[in-house]
């Protein structure tokens, strides 16, 4: 969740994504397209689109890392250009930061920019109703809840395009925390991230929902886990066995809650000695060649 680990993270993801290209003609990178306003902010995504085709293709969203209050779009680049090689519409979200902008800007930015996508579907030769969210860390706790919540779960926001779905079809969710009501790094991982930065990762949850307590209903209410039902989008995720930021707990907490509730397509790969960061090469091509078999088949309708 911290900015160490997703530099470290994505660099990786750059190098392994190049293996994995197919490209015939390089995508367009469209930076810094305004999809929102509130808050006084400017809600910018970067957009890569494939070539230009006779069909539109399914989108996806991906949402950056970093405790809610730190990252950068710009970090996805080179991912959002191979998943565009690969045939999708590919966006990197900006969306507000925690203090100065807490719980709920950060999930209404980024259900404001799945509706920008839906509304300019035509525009950005996007199919409206196959569209997926991506994240690692805090962005795979996002896009949990982009999948998870419904429209009566409120939380859209004023950001713009008002009354479209904010609804996404499938979620791939790298090591982001589901049940923040027992979300807890180890006593390790808090004393690493208050010498780095003078705040740890309690200070981080009380900057992000303004509380630590965590029989508080804004924690119930920020927490992707209380939102499931049958008829949940796919998911899947995967977590480090090693991760002392978000224990594994987490994941597995999410997947039984999947299971009990009926959610047909769901999938948890856990990731024996991987950290927060992924950072080691083996686990990483498993998670590139895995989410992308994920997408294709529930976006795309790829069985192979």
């Amino acid at each position: 969740m911290h900015k160490k680990l997703f530099v470290v993270w994505m660099a990786f993801v750059a190098l392994a994504l190049t293996s994995y290209a197919e490209t015939v003609q390089q995508p367009t990178l469209i930076k810094d397209v305004v999809y929102g306003h509130s808050g006084g902010v400017d809600l910018k995504l970067d957009l890569a689109k494939p070539a230009p085709g006779d069909k539109p293709v399914p989108a996806i969203l991906f949402i950056h890392g970093g405790g809610w209050q730190t990252g950068d779009k710009s970090g996805y680049e080179q991912v959002i250009r191979q998943f565009a090689a690969q045939g999708y519409v590919a966006a990197s979200v900006g969306y507000r930061f925690a203090p100065e902008h807490p719980w709920p800007a950060q999930i209404e930015d980024v259900k404001c920019a799945v509706r920008y996508l839906r509304a300019n579907a035509a525009e950005h030769g996007i199919i409206p109703d196959k569209i997926g969210a991506a994240g690692h860390s805090a962005g795979g706790h996002l896009a949990l809840l982009l999948g998870l919540m419904n429209a009566d779960d409120g939380l859209e926001g004023d950001g713009g395009q008002a009354g479209v779905s904010s609804k996404v079809q499938a979620v791939i969710n790298l090591c982001g925390p589901t049940d923040l009501r027992v979300w807890r790094a180890s006593p390790e991982a808090n004393a690493e991230a208050k010498a780095r930065s003078g705040k740890d990762f309690e200070d981080v949850l009380k900057d992000f929902v303004g509380t630590v307590d965590r029989s508080a209903p804004v924690i119930a209410q920020a927490s992707p886990i209380t939102y499931i039902d049958a008829d949940d989008p796919p998911i899947i995720t995967f977590h480090g066995s090693a991760d002392n930021i978000v224990p594994v707990e987490q994941a597995t907490l999410l997947h039984d809650a999947l299971e009990k509730s009926g959610v047909k397509h769901h999938q948890l790969v856990i990731l024996e000695g991987a950290n927060h960061g992924f950072t080691d090469l083996q686990h990483l091509a498993r998670i590139l060649q895995e989410g992308r078999q994920f997408a294709d088949l529930h976006l795309k309708g790829i069985t192979e």
